[in-house]
C-alpha cells in the first residue's frame, strides 16, 4: 500500500518551511539584526535628528562638528597655501586660500575682506576661500600684512 501525503497532495512536504519565520525581527542593539531605521517624528518632541536620535532643540550633531573642525585646524602647520585651480569650473580660473586656522565665521569675515579688496566674487567652502580670478599676489599681500604665514603654491 502506498502512503499519502500528510496533506492529501502528492509532493506536499511534511514540515513547509514558512518564509515568514526566516526574517528576524529587528532588534536595537542586537548584533546580526536588522536595524529599524530610527525614529523620524516624535508627538513628544517634534523632528528628530536621524544622526543623534535627539530631538532637534537638543540636537548635538552641529556642535560636534565644530569642535572636530577646530580640532582639524589646530593639527594643521601653520602656513596658509594660496595658488589657483581651472578644474571643475569649466576653464575659469580660480584663487584659493587653504590653511587658514580659522572658525566658519572668522573665515566668511576674512573672505568679505579678500572679495572687496580684490574686487571680485567668491566663496567659502569646507574651510577652503575661493576667489573668482588670479588674484594670488594681492591675496599674498594682504594676509602678510594680517600676520599670516603665507606660501604662494603652483605655478
Amino acid at each position: 500500500m502506498k502512503r499519502q501525503p500528510l496533506s492529501g497532495k502528492p509532493g506536499a512536504r511534511k514540515n513547509p518551511v514558512n518564509p515568514v519565520n526566516l526574517v528576524s525581527p529587528a532588534k536595537p542593539g542586537v548584533p546580526g539584526a536588522p536595524d529599524s531605521g530610527g525614529l523620524v517624528y516624535s508627538t513628544e518632541a517634534g523632528r528628530m535628528c536621524p544622526a543623534c536620535r535627539q530631538p532637534l532643540n537638543a540636537c548635538q550633531c552641529a556642535a560636534l562638528a565644530a569642535t572636530a573642525r577646530a580640532a582639524d585646524l589646530a593639527k594643521g602647520d601653520g602656513i596658509v597655501r594660496v595658488g589657483r585651480e581651472t578644474g571643475g569650473r569649466g576653464g575659469k580660473l580660480v584663487t584659493v586660500v587653504r590653511g587658514l586656522p580659522l572658525a566658519d565665521e572668522a573665515l566668511a569675515t576674512l573672505g568679505k575682506q579678500l572679495r572687496t579688496a580684490c574686487g571680485t566674487g567668491g566663496t567659502v567652502k569646507d574651510g577652503v576661500l575661493e576667489l573668482q580670478g588670479e588674484h594670488r599676489d594681492r591675496v599674498v599681500a594682504l594676509l602678510t600684512a594680517q600676520d599670516y604665514r603665507v606660501k604662494r603654491v603652483g605655478g
